[in-house]
């Protein structure tokens, strides 16, 4: 990586979605402040959905969430009411306790065959909303992401040729295991971003934290998580003690502490 990330590590779960709604908030206030408007690229996945909570808690007095307009990082080729559908979690933990405009959030329309069609369409969708024709890259505001424990981030798996795309902002994409049909941003999309967060909890996800963050050999030096390298913006890493576990700087910690 170009700069090492900023990792923030906390004890639990829900001190981690606490901290990590804190940030969340101060950069759509910094953004608003500067832009007068932000553009914010939400995740799927267990670790976000709590973080979502969160803000929905803090409650649309901490921010003015109508001036944030929401995309998606990646999504399943389900429908919007599926369980396993991003957009259906979003809008259940966010979307509806925050009372948002519909018109502020752009849908990765996940239901249809056709993946490739889909990701062309909601790249046109990006790039309207952004302003930004091609073969210029829009820059989001504000990205999270999660990781799974092959190091996949969004809907970008490991060695898939995904990972080499350069011009488009949005593809089709395969994942190992059901729904394997997915809509993923791109790295480009991903690293124009003006700040990047992971967020990331639980002792399943600590060998791939490590692997992204401290990789012993080429393999790991390739996952999708570790070329998230944000071109001209912020790197931000919320972990739970779990998830950062296996860091050496962790591990280094633990080991003063018993001595």
């Amino acid at each position: 990586m170009s700069e090492a990330p900023e990792l923030r590590i906390m004890h639990g779960c829900d001190e981690l979605a606490r901290e990590a709604a804190d940030f969340v908030l101060w950069v759509g206030q910094q953004t608003l402040a500067q832009a007068g408007r932000c553009r914010m690229v939400l995740a799927g996945g267990a670790t976000p959905r709590a973080l979502y909570r969160a803000l929905a808690r803090a409650g649309p007095g901490e921010l003015d969430w109508q001036r944030v307009e929401f995309f998606f990082g990646d999504e399943r080729c389900v429908p919007p009411d599926h369980p396993d559908s991003n957009y259906r979690m979003a809008n259940e933990t966010l979307f509806t306790p925050l009372k948002l405009d519909p018109n502020r959030v752009a849908r990765m329309v996940g239901e249809g065959s056709n993946a490739d069609a889909i990701a062309r369409q909601y790249e046109a969708t990006v790039r309207e909303r952004c302003s930004t024709p091609a073969p210029a890259v829009p820059r989001f505001d504000l990205v999270l992401l999660g990781l799974g424990e092959d190091g996949h981030t969004a809907s970008l798996f490991p060695q898939t040729p995904a990972l080499e795309e350069r011009v488009r902002l949005v593809i089709g994409s395969v994942a190992p295991r059901e729904p394997r049909q997915r809509v993923t941003v791109t790295l480009p999309a991903i690293n124009g971003a003006g700040t990047v967060v992971f967020l990331v909890s639980g002792a399943a996800k600590a060998p791939a934290v490590r692997a992204v963050l401290e990789p012993r050999d080429e393999y790991e030096r390739r996952l999708p998580a570790r070329l998230v390298q944000p071109t001209a913006g912020r790197l931000v890493w919320f972990l739970d003690r779990e998830a950062a576990a296996h860091l050496a700087a962790v591990k280094q910690q633990v080991d003063d502490r018993e001595e």
